[in-house]
């Protein structure tokens, strides 16, 4: 069983993974039961995509549901709930049937015995979702499922930086003064729904932005007459 000092340096691995741009996945593995994992974007115009995959099989496990549309990652992320199947073979004819027998039938089927997935999002913004599988038949214990949610909570801002961080911002950015005030405003607002830095809370108004195809300036707007509320369904 993993001390929980292994769980805080886990906390700390995936804190600085961005700058460090250090694995996504490895922190998972460290204090987790699971012989695998991967995290990926299901949302916007980020499209669907792998971010981090620790293996070959936990990349195939991703690749099946984004060509199936079902699987544990998308109800993890619609439901915004942990998604627990331990023994695959029992549970997933009932929940995901084509993913199911895809597994059943592909090379990889004696390597995932159990899925798990856990949702990505930060306050209102989903962003998609971490899959873990394990090749033995066994539930993760309560304490467990807790320390994964809580890394997903970590993992979900690393995966903002990252989409982000390759994308050009001057189509984002407000280009008058008054915007610029907007956005100032709005940033203050979701600092202050969300309890974070001005640093997560510029980054989050971009990341809708984005992820809606908006620009900054437009979703600022949006915030400060309070048709967007970014703690309306709260933090993980």
């Amino acid at each position: 069983m993993p001390t929980r000092q292994a769980f805080k340096k886990a906390q700390r691995d995936l804190i600085n993974a961005h700058e460090r741009q250090t694995s996504l996945c490895d922190p998972f593995l460290d204090v987790l039961p699971v012989g695998g994992a991967a995290l990926s974007v299901l949302a916007g115009t980020a499209g669907q995509s792998t971010i981090c995959a620790s293996d070959d099989t936990a990349a195939r496990i991703d690749e099946m549901q984004f060509d199936l549309g079902e699987g544990p990652c998308w109800d993890a992320m619609t439901t915004r709930l942990p998604v627990l199947s331990p023994d695959l073979a029992v549970t997933g004819d009932a929940s995901w049937p084509l993913f199911t027998s895809a597994v059943q039938n592909d090379p990889i089927r004696d390597e995932v015995r159990a899925v798990y997935a856990f949702p990505l999002f930060v306050g209102s913004l989903g962003i998609g979702a971490v899959d873990l599988y394990s090749s033995s038949v066994a539930p993760l214990q309560s304490s467990q499922v807790t320390d994964a949610t809580q890394l997903a909570s970590l993992a979900a801002w690393q995966v903002l930086r990252r989409i982000l961080a390759d994308k050009p911002g001057d189509d984002l950015e407000p280009a008058s003064p008054h915007n610029r005030r907007e956005v100032h405003q709005a940033t203050g607002m979701v600092l202050a729904q969300l309890n974070i830095s001005a640093t997560d809370a510029a980054l989050l108004l971009r990341a809708h932005a984005f992820s809606n195809g908006r620009t900054v300036a437009e979703v600022a707007s949006d915030v400060i007459e309070r048709r967007i509320d970014f703690a309306a369904d709260g933090m993980p």
